[in-house]
């Protein structure tokens, strides 16, 4: 295993100072500090939308519940918003009308579950956890994941409400694809918590880029992709344009950057990187990153400015700015 210092001098990160030096405010770091410490483990989500995940990730962990179930639960109130149209019930439709959803969950043993393409059905994070706890796959698709769905008891159920419906009508006289950076047309809820026994676990949900093309995957349910966890190590989570994090496996990289000695914000800073180093168009899309580590210390970062985060340290629940390369 390569020390923290080979490690640097590899990679040329250093301190924070990757991609310019940015960090978060000085409020963020003092968070940061106070984590873990007497506190008892934290959630941490993506976004605005990740306040009210972050309430009820707490609600489980406060009282000494697991982190597995604090995920899952800060995720369904979101996949049950219709008002956040990047995830479950409300979410924007694909380009020919219909919402088809993604989801990832992943435990403090390393098992994961997720369901990907899947219609009809409003807690997909939900169906995930059962492919992971009671089927021998790691991922089901399509009609597959809705049939298990529907036999594991879950209610089909309409999820366009008339308010996605009626910008979907409004694209269909443009009929023009075009990403717009920090909107909820191409978001996620991701989230990473730490119970007061220090595991470590990790969930993700979309509705996936607005009207896509029927059938197109994102990030979001691919492990290692749109999140990942390792219990010895820490977690990280993906936002923003799925085709630019699956082609670098951005969470499965941060994490394997901090157990070669990063911390989770030089892991975060180095994914970046890779990627506006690999991917030549990246200035037309946003990428953010949240990572965790198992002593509580947590990384955010994007290539556009614009992306936030909700961070609970059991104190309080604060919206932060994540530091960005452009």
């Amino acid at each position: 295993m390569n020390t923290r210092r080979q490690f640097i001098k590899k990679t040329g990160i250093i301190s924070l100072g990757l991609l310019g030096g940015q960090t978060f405010t000085s409020k963020s770091l003092e968070l940061n500090n106070n984590a873990v410490q007497g506190n008892g483990g934290f959630a941490i989500s993506t976004w605005k939308s990740g306040l009210k995940a972050n309430e009820a990730a707490w609600e489980i962990i406060s009282k000494g519940g697991r982190a597995l179930d604090a995920v899952e639960a800060g995720v369904k109130v979101i996949e049950a918003d219709p008002e956040d149209m990047s995830v479950g019930y409300g979410g924007r439709p694909d380009k020919d009308g219909h919402v088809t959803l993604d989801a990832s969950i992943m435990d403090e043993n390393g098992n994961c579950g997720s369901v990907c393409f899947l219609q009809h059905i409003k807690h997909p994070v939900s169906v995930a956890r059962l492919v992971m706890e009671k089927t021998p796959h790691v991922i089901l698709a399509g009609n597959g994941a809705l049939n298990f769905a529907l036999e594991m008891g879950f209610k089909k159920e309409n999820l366009l409400t008339e308010k996605a419906k009626q910008e979907w009508k409004e694209w269909l006289r443009r009929g023009e694809y075009k990403p717009v950076i920090n909107i909820e047309n191409h978001d996620t809820i991701g989230i990473l918590a730490i119970d007061n026994r220090s595991n470590i676990s990790g969930a993700c949900s979309t509705s996936g880029i607005a009207y896509k093309m029927h059938g197109r995957v994102g990030d979001s349910p691919i492990i290692g992709a749109g999140m990942f966890c390792d219990n010895e190590v820490g977690g990280a989570v993906a936002t923003g344009t799925g085709e630019l994090v699956l082609k670098t496996l951005g969470t499965f990289l941060i994490v394997e950057l901090m157990r070669n000695g990063a911390s989770p914000q030089e892991a975060v800073e180095e994914a970046i990187k890779r990627t506006i180093r690999k991917i030549t168009y990246y200035k037309q899309h946003q990428v953010g990153y949240l990572a965790i580590d198992k002593k509580g210390n947590i990384g955010a970062y994007s290539i556009q400015p614009g992306f936030n985060f909700a961070f609970h340290n059991g104190k309080e629940n604060s919206m932060l700015n994540s530091a960005s390369h452009l």
